[in-house]
């Protein structure tokens, strides 16, 4: 069914549900009574009624005139006063309600913030983080994206899953996953900023998980860290704003595109501290500084919200005005899908209303979410892969046989070279000795001619000796002759020594 203009906008825009919790023991003991309704008509209306001249909790509100009924819209309203009550809704209404729908925002590649807001002991721990016997809405959501990862792993979907967990209190944000300092205090982290992810906290530490429970031991090693005290209003008040962020890739082939895609999401949950008075909490010293503190902190989310809600410029949304504005900019006003569980006292009348006057400012911001995709090159199929491997599988085979044969005639060269090495060496051998049979045939010879050339006298001859002396002279011929062909074989073993010195050079 095609969504009309009004249904996009407000799937853009941030969802508020508001959960009333039960009258606490301190509540109950003072005599104060229930001031809050939800239209169980829709479970989006609630209604606040003014408190009566009994209602000691509230004598500051008694002292004005104010409207007898208050009414307020919201994307959903969970009643939690009494468990007795059918329309009661506990910490499973809340996830089925949002815990589910987020991860498959996350799933599907956006990035995802779900925040608690409310007065300190209005039930936003709870309601986040809960019990062991009770879970809120942090282990119950991250159950949930275990199962689904579970299932998609079989859709040859390979994921990647990573936690961090840290605080800011005091304006400084800590590390609550990391080694504690010499004080055991959380190590303090730098507040940086990435022109392409935006604001981060500089070497804050990250987990790889890949199951239920390695997410659960995080959250508690976090949660044993988190700084807490007790006050007037609430024994365990969170006195920090706690940020736990889940970090999921996948990566997968596009069939249709025959492509991989991979997809970064980040799922935010965050238990925001709770607003307090001083003088409802009765705070002195460190306890009261840390009130101003995160009194700040809260003051600045609101206006925030407030100019996030009224369509002010980018430009002029104040989130440099405190860290937690700063590090959330993001998952308010941008590139995220954020909701914002407004959780408030079924009897205080005033700080109730302070929280759902923010809350009903908050459904009217609206993000700019985008699916955090990338797509790689083009994936092959399975027939492309085979048969990519089997011209890679003949490609090695011809290599293979090229190698082969360069190795014979790397080894016959190597026999070649021996064996012309060796001829070389017969060669040079056979030349030095014909060299010196050439140099003593010379030497002959020129003796023979210089006595030719100059005979010594004697008296005349006999015809016998004249006979010896032509027979001299033959064999002096016959010297010349041998000279000649031993002076063509050596010219000719020294030519083949060069040739043989060229092919030992090849």
């Amino acid at each position: 069914m095609k969504k009309n203009s009004s249904d996009i906008l407000r799937s853009n825009s941030v969802k508020v549900v508001v959960r009333v919790r039960p009258l606490n023991e301190r509540e109950i003991a003072r005599g104060a009574k229930c001031l809050v309704s939800v239209d169980t008509t829709d479970g989006q209306t609630l209604i606040v009624k003014s408190p009566d001249d009994a209602d000691s909790g509230n004598f500051k509100v008694l002292r004005r005139r104010i409207p007898e009924f208050r009414t307020f819209s919201f994307d959903k309203c969970l009643w939690s006063v009494d468990k007795t009550d059918r329309h009661f809704s506990g910490q499973d209404a809340l996830y089925n309600y949002l815990g589910k729908e987020f991860v498959f925002h996350s799933l599907e590649g956006y990035n995802t913030c779900i925040f608690a807001y409310g007065q300190t002991g209005s039930g936003k721990t709870y309601s986040m983080i809960g019990s062991l016997n009770d879970p809120g809405l942090m282990p119950l959501t991250c159950k949930y994206l275990f199962d689904q990862i579970a299932k998609r792993s079989k859709m040859d979907i390979c994921f990647t899953v990573t936690v961090s967990y840290y605080e800011i209190y005091n304006e400084v944000a800590m590390d609550l996953l990391r080694a504690r300092d010499v004080n055991q205090r959380s190590v303090a982290l730098k507040v940086r900023e990435s022109p392409i992810d935006g604001p981060y906290l500089e070497n804050l530490s990250e987990f790889q998980v890949t199951s239920l429970d390695d997410v659960l031991a995080f959250i508690r090693v976090g949660n044993n860290a988190r700084i807490t005290a007790s006050t007037r209003m609430n024994d365990t008040s969170s006195r920090s704003h706690a940020i736990f962020t889940i970090k999921i890739k996948q990566v997968y082939l596009d069939k249709n595109s025959k492509r991989t895609v991979e997809k970064i999401s980040r799922f935010r949950l965050v238990d925001l501290a709770g607003s307090e008075r001083a003088y409802a909490t009765g705070s002195t010293g460190s306890r009261l500084k840390e009130g101003a503190s995160i009194n700040k902190s809260l003051t600045s989310l609101g206006r925030v919200i407030t100019y996030l809600s009224e369509g002010k410029p980018e430009s002029i949304i104040p989130y440099r005005d405190s860290v937690l504005t700063f590090l959330l900019s993001d998952s308010l006003g941008g590139n995220s899908k954020t909701a914002m569980v407004a959780c408030i006292s079924p009897s205080d009348y005033d700080e109730s209303l302070s929280t759902l006057r923010y809350a009903t400012a908050a459904k009217h911001i609206h993000t700019n979410a985008i699916v955090n995709e990338t797509r790689e090159r083009k994936f092959l199929c399975n027939a492309d892969i085979e048969k990519e491997l089997d011209d890679m599988t003949r490609l090695l085979a011809e290599v293979q046989a090229e190698k082969n044969a360069l190795e014979g005639h790397k080894y016959e060269s190597i026999k070649l070279r021996f064996t012309i090495n060796s001829l070389k060496d017969v060669y040079e051998t056979r030349i030095l000795s014909l060299e010196k049979e050439n140099e003593a045939l010379r030497t002959h010879l020129r003796l023979a001619i210089d006595s030719i050339r100059n005979p010594i006298s004697f008296p005349e001859t006999t015809e016998f000796e004249s006979g010896i002396n032509s027979d001299v002279l033959r064999e002096y011929d016959c010297i010349d002759d041998d000279f000649e062909i031993l002076q063509h074989d050596i010219d000719s073993l020294k030519f083949d020594l060069i040739e043989l010195g060229h092919e030992i050079n090849w």
